[in-house]
């Protein structure tokens, strides 16, 4: 898990783009999601995170997004996930 303000936008571009990182998350509701996600992009940036994988935000306690995964969010609430 990347916290956002502990990284510069320059490496954070180069590591989207080498795709070391596939998920955004909100920090204080442990919600994660794409990173073209309309929800995540308006969240402060010291709530940003950044995970690498699905596992690696599931395995910090976070939930798929209900707006930009849709049939995560669905499995996971019916305890699928």
């Amino acid at each position: 898990m990347i916290n956002h303000q502990k990284i510069t936008d320059s490496e954070l571009l180069r590591k989207i783009k080498n795709a070391e990182i596939c998920f955004g998350g909100n920090r204080k509701l442990k919600i994660y999601g794409t990173l073209k996600c309309a929800s995540g992009k308006r969240m402060k940036r010291e709530n940003r995170v950044f995970f690498s994988s699905e596992n690696q935000a599931r395995n910090n306690g976070f939930r798929p997004c209900g707006h930009c995964m849709k049939s995560e969010y669905l499995k996971w609430k019916n305890g699928l996930i």
